[in-house]
């Protein structure tokens, strides 16, 4: 799971992307063409702490978020650059849009939160539309004959040109998969899921006030984005506290888990995400996959041969190991579910795969 951190020019993106992956970058505006960070964040589950406990594995590998964070985007950004940058984002699976509400006295009211997500949604439109003007126009002029596939891509891009022309997101097309397959090269942005994170002050934090918060919850809504409140500064403070002390600043704030961790599951939710682990003395370690996905799909993503060769998947609620408090004792009490290629996983799922090559 990759994700693109996009935002204009000092919106604390990259506060936000060494908050999300531990690293250390440079957070004042750079300039550099091309420039990019990339790292890995952790998604901490309170599942796999337990079964880890239950366990006593010699490894536990909790879920990984891949985060790729660009150069501050704005208006006047030479058109060469921006396409780098866009390159920089094509094989992400979803945005994360970081929208500043803080005031900021360097940049002189550059918190204006409807400016920014407007200039993000601009620049996205933009860029889709190009892509398919440039596609039809080749087509179009092509000296060859068009194949049957190449005039089922036309009608499809025409109707991609008149959604992107009306300023909506191609994600708004009702679009069958054999279409969504046809499009999967062109890396839409606008087909990409968008969340947004709010980066508030921490007056504005506590207080649940803030500039334009109706208008903003419309636009999001609008655009079936996902949306989260955080304040970067005071998730800095809390990341640099013991584990005690971090626990009481986030009581004192009434909240039971960081910023950090409530990005990781709403990206998950909006994503259509699960988890499911596998369990053992050697390892216990956490599966993301799409919700919906089928046990032998599921065998695949531990291991093609286990797919190829999948006979069956023993599958244990994690509520009832929790309830039972053992795996033998979940066995015992019939909560053991035998299962073919075709049921479909849950989250939280507990899988041992029985297969033969």
């Amino acid at each position: 799971m990759k994700i693109g951190i996009m935002g204009m020019p000092l919106v604390g993106k990259t506060t936000l992307f060494n908050l999300l992956t531990g690293q250390h970058k440079e957070t004042s505006a750079y300039s550099s063409k091309g420039t990019k960070n990339i790292g890995i964040a952790t998604v901490y589950d309170q599942r796999i702490d337990y079964l880890s406990s239950l366990y006593h594995p010699k490894k536990t590998t909790y879920a990984t978020i891949e985060f790729v964070d660009i150069v501050g985007i704005s208006p006047g950004l030479p058109a060469k650059e921006k396409a780098d940058l866009f390159s920089a984002l094509q094989d992400s699976e979803a945005l994360l849009f970081v929208i500043r509400l803080f005031e900021d006295p360097v940049v002189a009211g550059g918190e204006n939160p409807i400016v920014q997500i407007e200039n993000l949604k601009c620049e996205l439109l933009l860029r889709d539309l190009e892509v398919v003007e440039n596609r039809l126009e080749r087509l179009k002029n092509s000296k060859k004959k068009l194949t049957h596939e190449e005039l089922m891509e036309i009608d499809i891009l025409e109707k991609c040109y008149q959604k992107l022309s009306d300023d909506s997101f191609l994600s708004d097309l009702d679009l069958s998969e054999g279409e969504l397959k046809k499009l999967s090269g062109f890396s839409f942005y606008t087909l990409k899921p968008i969340i947004v994170v709010l980066n508030l002050s921490e007056e504005q934090f506590r207080s649940k006030l803030y500039p334009q918060k109706e208008k903003l919850a419309q636009i999001i809504q609008e655009y079936k984005m996902a949306s989260l409140d955080i304040c970067g500064k005071m998730e800095m403070e809390i990341s640099e506290l013991e584990p005690e002390e971090r626990q009481l600043f986030l009581e004192d704030l009434k909240l039971k888990e960081s910023g950090i961790a409530r990005l990781s599951q709403v990206c998950y939710q909006h994503l259509g995400l699960i988890s499911f682990f596998t369990v053992g003395e050697d390892e216990v370690k956490a599966w993301t996959v799409k919700k919906g996905i089928s046990a032998v799909k599921a065998a695949g993503k531990v291991h093609s041969d286990i797919e190829r060769g999948f006979i069956r998947a023993e599958i244990t609620k994690y509520q009832d190991l929790i309830l039972c408090g053992s795996a033998q004792a979940v066995k015992e009490k019939g909560l053991l579910k035998i299962e073919g290629k075709d049921a479909i996983i849950e989250d939280g799922d507990i899988i041992y795969f029985r297969f033969n090559i």
